[in-house]
């Protein structure tokens, strides 16, 4: 693709990394587990373990697409009486912390709850980069794709090996920051082998538009976020850092960062196309 992108907040920090001849690493923690303030602790460990992109977590009742382990940390994030005001506390906090883009990942339903205009600006205000909505499709996304551009925020959609041409090409034109690129059908969750569904997708959601792409849903290890890294812009790790905080903490989180930092920059990538 030459033609000139705009790629928002995430995108850029995703094309940095890509220009030194590497794939982005993009990090995802829930806010508010173990607690706030412990939360807090883990995402900045993400940024000190060498996070390109970060994720936090909107955690809700009904997270129909997450794993067990995720869907765990957000019922005690809720049951210790995190609400929407505290994600964005803690957006707040790490966007002060560093320069590192932060991108909120929630359901759809919280956002409609607390008014999506109202949530634009106070996302915009808190410093955060933008949202990734994994149940919202763009065709019903008219209102927050409005609040969005008015706020310079960062859209990410989702396509999955499912998706139809017209359907990438329709998500991927309504994407601002990076396409995301679900690499198994399912519920989240770390996995022992990656997807061998990924690179079509990826070449897929490539010939359709020229922002990058984030391979994400599986990765647990270096290994795999190097083989991910040798056709995707960027690699995306959820579960696999909780499951890294409840083992070691903050310390715990780092040092898997740290190791899948590592495997992104094994693979040497070709010079994206302008």
């Amino acid at each position: 693709m030459s033609e000139v992108v705009a790629l928002g907040n995430a995108g850029t920090a995703i094309r940095k990394a890509n220009d030194e001849g590497r794939a982005a690493l993009v990090g995802y923690l829930p806010a508010g587990y173990p607690t706030i303030d412990g939360g807090i602790d883990a995402i900045k460990a993400l940024v000190d373990g060498g996070a390109d992109v970060l994720e936090i977590g909107l955690p809700y009742s009904d997270p129909v697409m997450d794993g067990i382990t995720i869907q765990r940390a957000a019922e005690i994030a809720l049951a210790g009486g995190l609400r929407t005001k505290d994600v964005l506390a803690t957006v707040e906090k790490i966007a002060a912390y560093s320069d590192v883009p932060v991108l909120v990942m929630t359901y759809w339903n919280p956002i409609e709850r607390y008014g999506v205009d109202r949530f634009a600006v106070d996302l915009a205000a808190a410093g955060g980069a933008g949202l990734i909505t994994p149940d919202l499709i763009p065709d019903e996304g008219a209102e927050w794709i409005t609040a969005a551009d008015k706020n310079e925020l960062d859209k990410v959609f989702l396509v999955s090996p499912s998706s139809t041409e017209a359907r990438i090409r329709l998500t991927t034109a309504n994407c601002r920051g990076f396409v995301y690129a679900t690499a198994v059908m399912g519920v989240t969750g770390a996995r022992d082998t990656a997807s061998d569904l990924a690179a079509p997708l990826v070449a897929r959601a490539k010939a359709a538009s020229g922002l990058p792409i984030g391979v994400g849903l599986g990765v647990s290890n270096a290994d795999q976020a190097a083989g991910i890294a040798a056709y995707a812009d960027a690699v995306i790790v959820g579960s696999a850092f909780v499951k890294a905080l409840d083992a070691g903490g903050a310390a715990g989180v780092r040092k898997l960062t740290e190791s899948l930092a590592e495997g992104v920059r094994r693979e040497p990538r070709k010079p994206v196309e302008r």
